[in-house]
Parts: structure tokens; sequence; C-alpha cells
């Protein structure tokens, strides 16, 4: 007999139910073990998103560069620890160390080692003008101080300063005030009872 080579139509395939996935190969299941989707490292650390939240911090670069330095002063620590505690080197070296985290307003007193080797990313924080003028009083919320300094209602010593990452060393923290033509700062002299015709001109 012979064999019937006509074509035959294709059989059609039962579509695939919806949501339906695949079966994932060996090597692809080996590569998903290693990756945790609810808690993605390079976008959602939890750490991170807290911190910036918490200080109002929109760009994420600025908290980037707040890590890299504590990163770089704890590497500097953990090298001068190294060193005899005799050793003149990491004496003068410690010193200033010491005393530049101290004026910058990163450590509480210039005391050891122990307060560098503890700094967080967060005492970088605490030192923006947004956060400063919130702890100095001058307003509520972070929302609210960080749109009057991009309004320049702001002044630092004579100048005006209009970015809210603006680093407020212990020197100039005295000197944080309202700028002269800001309305802001006749609302405050109003209030007290203070505002002269001059200010009204």
């Amino acid at each position: 007999a012979r064999r019937d080579t006509r074509a035959r139509p294709a059989r059609a395939r039962a579509p695939a139910a919806a949501g339906a996935m695949r079966r994932l190969k060996h090597h692809e299941q080996k590569l998903l073990k290693r990756v945790n989707f609810l808690q993605w490292r390079g976008e959602h650390g939890g750490r991170e998103v807290e911190v910036m939240r918490r200080y109002h911090i929109t760009e994420r670069d600025d908290y980037k560069k707040y890590n890299k330095l504590v990163g770089l002063v704890t590497k500097l620590v953990s090298v001068l620890r190294k060193f005899p505690p005799s050793d003149a080197f990491r004496a003068d070296l410690t010193s200033k160390l010491l005393r530049k985290l101290y004026e910058n307003g990163l450590t509480p007193s210039q005391g050891s080692l122990a307060q560098a080797e503890k700094l967080a990313t967060s005492a970088l924080c605490r030192r923006r003008l947004a956060v400063m003028l919130v702890r100095l009083k001058f307003c509520e919320t972070l929302r609210e101080a960080t749109t009057f300094v991009e309004q320049g209602h702001v002044r630092v010593g004579p100048d005006t300063v209009r970015d809210p990452a603006f680093h407020v060393t212990r020197a100039f923290e005295d000197f944080i005030t309202w700028n002269d033509q800001s309305k802001v700062r006749r609302q405050v002299l109003r209030y007290h009872d203070k505002l002269d015709d001059a200010d009204l001109l």
C-alpha cells in the first residue's frame, strides 16, 4: 500500500491560559534564587529611603555623596588604628580629623576616634540648611523650610542661599537669618511688634 504523502492541516493548539507562565529552565531557576524582587538593592534600600524621607532629600545623589564621605572617614579611622597610640603621625592626623568633624557639626566633641568611627550618614543630613531651619525654630516642617530656601528668603552670613542642601558649619550656625527683602521677615517682625517705618518701604 502506498503511504499518503499529502500535507495534512496542522492541529490548532489550545490557547494558553491567561497569566500562565512557561516552566523555567534549570539555569533560569538558579539565577532567580539570587535575586530578591521584594527588596531591590539598587532602588529600594530600606535605610536609604527612610533617611531621604526623614530629611526631605529630593536628590538621591546627595545621599550617595553623604554615604561615600562617611565611608571614607570610617576607612581613614581604620587605617589610623593600625598605628600605635604613641605614634606622632597618628596623633597629628587624629587631631586634625576630629577638629574638622567637630567644626562641621558632625561630632559633639573632639574626644576620641570612637566618635569618628560611629559617624553616620544622618549626621551629614542634619547639617543641611533646611534641617537647621527646623531645628532653630525658623520653620515648622522640612517641606516649608525647603520652599523658603529655594525662594530666596534665607540668608547665611551676608549671602542669600537658595540650596536646601547647603552644609551649615558650627561657625555659620548663628548667622542664619531671614533675607532683608523677605516677606517672611516682615511678617515675623510684625508679629513681634518690631516692624519700623524703614521696613515698610
